[in-house]
């Protein structure tokens, strides 16, 4: 499962959601406004509470998380990318 943390009026998070939309790709998108106690969620599970944040869950055996929006396009189109 494709998880991504991430604002709607953050431009950075713009362009990963629109990468994940060109790949036909299924996600979940967790809003994590400015100010939201559920950011205490992004400090636990990568340490910053940094948006965009993409958790892949695909291979239980080995989980992907990762910060910034290219980082995060370049993993998607490698690994989804047709």
């Amino acid at each position: 499962m494709l998880e991504l943390y991430q604002m709607e009026h953050c431009p950075f998070c713009a362009k990963v959601r629109q990468v994940m939309e060109e790949l036909d790709l299924d996600f979940v998108s967790r809003n994590m406004s400015k100010g939201s106690q559920k950011r205490e969620l992004l400090r636990r599970l990568g340490g910053k509470e940094q948006v965009p944040f993409l958790v892949d869950t695909s291979d239980q055996n080995h989980v992907v998380m990762l910060y910034e929006s290219n980082d995060i396009i370049n993993y998607l189109r490698k690994q989804y990318g047709t």
